[in-house]
């Protein structure tokens, strides 16, 4: 996930330092602290819900924001790199701005 999210954030024209959340697929807490040390991206950017909701794996992606925009650790104009892996070794990251506007459904 790793080289994927370097591969992302340069074809968007980003340095890793301009991401400020980066949204990871949560098999467990230890890969999201991993790929965020490799990547150099500070703890406090990347948000988790994993004590609260558990192995989410791939669903993570849409729940992680979806809650992190909840609680305001999430907002407009925010740099996000998604990444996540699956079965079969595939893996992918993305990146995008956080839109204005966009919150959960309550």
């Amino acid at each position: 996930m790793t080289q994927a999210a370097r591969d992302a954030a340069s074809a968007a024209g980003w340095a890793l330092t301009d991401i400020d959340r980066l949204i990871v697929h949560q098999a467990n807490a230890r890969i999201s602290a991993g790929v965020a040390d490799a990547l150099g991206i500070p703890a406090e950017r990347v948000p988790s819900n994993i004590a609260e909701v558990g192995n989410t794996s791939a669903a993570s992606i849409p729940l992680l924001p979806a809650s992190a925009a909840a609680e305001g650790r999430l907002r407009a104009g925010h740099r996000v790199m998604l990444a996540a892996f699956g079965a079969g070794l595939t893996w992918a990251a993305t990146t995008l701005v956080w839109p204005p506007g966009l919150r959960p459904l309550s």
